[in-house]
């Protein structure tokens, strides 16, 4: 993971909102939710939702599929596990004299 991708993963994250859309989806994974439950289970009107719906797509924190008439959307861990890779890069093989 690039600098510049980590700080976008941790920027939409840093919003309360799509903190707790991206916790919720990991809950329901792997099967996801339609956006319709998303907004009743944390009581968000549908523009709301969507802007943030959006800001986690952009950061590839979740993915969508149309199944029907809805989207599906779901919680990409594998974002989660690569930024928390790169946070912990080179954390051992260093040390502080002082």
């Amino acid at each position: 993971m690039e600098k510049s991708d980590a700080a976008n993963t941790l920027a939409a994250l840093a919003q309360e909102t799509r903190l707790d859309i991206f916790r919720t989806l990991v809950e329901y994974q792997p099967t996801g939710l339609p956006a319709g439950k998303i907004g009743e289970l944390l009581e968000l009107p549908g523009a709301t939702l969507s802007f943030h719906l959006n800001q986690l797509k952009q950061a590839r924190l979740i993915t969508s599929i149309r199944k029907g008439r809805s989207l599906i959307y779901s919680a990409n861990t594998d974002v989660v596990d690569e930024l928390a890779q790169y946070l912990q890069e080179d954390c051992c093989s260093k040390s502080f004299d002082g």
